[in-house]
């Protein structure tokens, strides 16, 4: 599908689910509920699934958009490139993805889908121009948190002049933009500075450096007093070390359980990367799930990126 496509489809439906994907972040979140608002400006009935692993720090903008035991007759999907992806709890076929990523598997009836951009908001807010003509305040308040958090506040290799003209736009369309950069990116719990210092702490290096890692463990996440809320784009965190080409983080999510984030240049494939390991995403940032140990974990991505270093 095109945009004009995408927003003629929307209008000749009713009653429609809203599902993100696991371990919501917000773009996801933000383009849904953009999106939601606006099919209910049109005169839609419209809803977000309740996503369970939804945090405090997204909750509070996206809970006026969802509904508990909504009657629905079709479903779309924001930012989710694969089947598995969907949130826990949904099951059923979707009937539209809107997407970014280029690893998206065509598992929807129907895909918009626009691989150049940085973030799933830059894709709705057209959507939503062509849906409604104008986009609201608390709709630009929305898609602002989906581009700025996907390309961490324009700091990321996925900016683009596109991702700047966007965010101008929503600045103009009424955008909370001071108010939202504090929440999002400058204020942090007291317990995310203390998992931070643990991280760093036991940063460990390969190839020369060119390859760091980062291991989060529910031990390290006991001792600062973290919770889901403090875990927000921690994927950043050891690619800041100099001479850094491909940053992991192993995140521990129960015994033998972990997931995986990697970020890196341009000259190293993240999605080929996690492919090999059930996973996907973006060239320089991607992400898999991996059923072993941290400690086993680290050996096996690792091995498989200096191969390709």
């Amino acid at each position: 599908m095109n945009v004009v496509e995408c927003a003629q489809w929307l209008k000749e439906h009713d009653n429609i689910l809203i599902i993100t994907h696991t371990r919501p972040d917000g773009d996801t979140l933000g383009s849904a509920a953009a999106l939601c608002s606006a099919l209910r400006r049109c005169g839609k009935s419209a809803a977000l699934y309740k996503n369970p692993e939804i945090t405090d720090k997204y909750y509070k903008y996206v809970s006026a958009y969802i509904a508990d035991d909504f009657e629905y007759s079709c479903v779309v999907a924001t930012d989710v490139a694969e089947k598995h992806m969907i949130c826990g709890g949904f099951s059923g076929d979707v009937q539209l993805c809107i997407d970014h990523h280029p690893s998206n598997s065509n598992y929807a009836e129907n895909l918009l889908l626009n691989a150049g951009k940085a973030s799933c908001g830059e894709i709705v807010l057209e959507v939503i121009k062509e849906l409604c003509g104008d986009v609201s305040p608390e709709e630009a308040s929305l898609l602002y948190m989906a581009v700025s958090t996907d390309c961490g506040c324009f700091r990321y290799a996925n900016v683009t002049a596109e991702t700047f003209a966007a965010a101008s736009e929503l600045v103009s369309c009424g955008a909370r933009v001071q108010a939202l950069n504090f929440d999002l990116f400058r204020q942090v719990s007291k317990a995310r500075i203390v998992l931070e210092g643990l991280i760093c702490s036991g940063l460990k290096f390969y190839s020369e450096g060119k390859i760091v890692v980062a291991t989060v463990t529910e031990k390290m996440m006991q001792e600062a007093g973290a919770t889901e809320n403090d875990c927000d784009d921690i994927a950043g965190i050891p690619g800041r070390v100099e001479g850094c080409v491909l940053s992991l983080v192993i995140r521990e999510l129960e015994p033998e359980k972990c997931k995986v984030s990697a970020r890196s240049h341009p000259e190293f494939d993240c999605s080929a990367l996690c492919a090999r390991f059930g996973g996907g995403g973006h060239k320089m940032a991607s992400g898999c799930v991996v059923r072993a140990t941290p400690e086993e974990t680290c050996e096996m991505l690792v091995s498989a990126a200096s191969e390709v270093l």
